[in-house]
């Protein structure tokens, strides 16, 4: 944004301090990154990883390490967006490496839809407008790698438009989502801490 910097708005300084206060499961770990500027007025962007047993093809022991990443936009626009049907937007984005079994199942797309759909009703999260879409890329190696395991990598991009300003609940869809995603199942809830304060986009 050009000229003198805008003051920031209530709901946006709401939003912030739900993020800043909402409980994650103790193996999802955040990073503030900086968020996006042309987009909106406003916005705080965070990057994501979640840790558990490595089990995707070529890990060899299925020692702890990163099963899924993925990033986590709030965008707010004062004066709203036509095809945010609001003043918010909320734009994730999830990462992860499946079984190579899976590389032929034609449903794999519509049931990592489904995760999301389904976090985001089974949440306290209120929200329209969503959409989205996933992509599967097969890796198959060949030559003098030809003995390294086929390889899925899933990548699942949703967008939606949050009904309030406890965006708290929507940072925990999108945190299980990664967790669906690296095949964790559900865990009790743990802390964790942003690396630094979100703030507005300049």
């Amino acid at each position: 944004m050009t000229g003198q910097q805008r003051e920031v708005p209530a709901p946006f300084v709401a939003a912030l301090a739900s993020l800043r206060e909402r409980r994650l499961r103790a193996d999802v770990h955040l990073a503030e990154i900086p968020g996006p500027s042309r987009i909106a007025p406003f916005s705080v962007a965070l990057e994501g990883e979640v840790t558990g047993p490595d089990t995707a093809p070529g890990s060899g022991t299925g020692e702890v390490g990163e099963v899924a990443t993925g990033r986590f936009v709030v965008l707010h626009d004062p004066d709203g967006q036509e095809t945010w049907h609001g003043t918010f937007r909320v734009v994730t984005l999830v990462r992860a490496t499946l079984e190579p079994e899976l590389a032929a199942d034609p449903l794999l797309a519509e049931v990592a839809w489904s995760w999301v759909t389904d976090a985001l009703g089974d949440a306290e999260a209120g929200s329209h407008a969503v959409g989205g879409t996933v992509t599967r890329v097969v890796s198959q190696s060949f030559g003098a790698l030809g003995s390294t395991p086929d390889a899925v990598d899933l990548e699942i991009r949703a967008s939606w438009t949050p009904d309030d300003t406890d965006l708290g609940a929507h940072l925990a869809v999108w945190a299980d989502l990664m967790a669906t995603a690296g095949g964790l199942p559900p865990l009790p809830e743990g802390v964790t801490a942003l690396s630094s304060r979100p703030r507005p986009a300049p």
